[in-house]
């Protein structure tokens, strides 16, 4: 409850010091903005859940990591809808990959380790060709 209070307090003095600086219509587009660009995060949060997979996929993050990068991520645009000056800086910083990944990781970064370097060959192949393997079925006895 007292971290509720804390949070509210420091909210209105942000908010209450630049919407005096910039001005009221300002405020208005800044939290409209900041709305839209929150419910944009959220519905194209399919790609964000992809790239993360596909780090997985790669082992450049591990389960634990992929977790708290995609609730970073939700809560980041969560916090953008939420009208606030404070609560759009944490919601924007939360957007940022660099930001997240050092509080996922805690300065423990494993991206020295993405098997990244896949070499595939391009073989052509013919279409009329089966593939098949011939086993003999030598059981001759001397």
């Amino acid at each position: 409850m007292i971290y509720f209070v804390v949070y509210l307090f420091l909210e209105v003095l942000v908010s209450v010091n630049i919407s005096s600086y910039i001005g009221g219509l300002a405020t208005f587009l800044e939290i409209m903005l900041s709305a839209f660009f929150g419910i944009s995060i959220l519905i194209n949060f399919r790609k964000t859940l992809t790239e993360n997979m596909t780090a997985v996929s790669y082992s450049c993050i591990d389960l634990e990591q992929f977790q708290r990068l995609n609730l970073f991520t939700i809560l980041g645009g969560i916090l953008l809808i939420i009208p606030g000056f404070l609560t759009d800086i944490f919601g924007i910083l939360l957007q940022f990959s660099a930001f997240t990944t050092m509080a996922v990781n805690r300065y423990n970064v494993k991206s020295g380790n993405c098997k990244t370097n896949f070499k595939t060959k391009n073989i052509k192949k013919d279409i009329d060709v089966i593939d098949v393997e011939i086993i003999s079925d030598n059981s001759s006895t001397k």
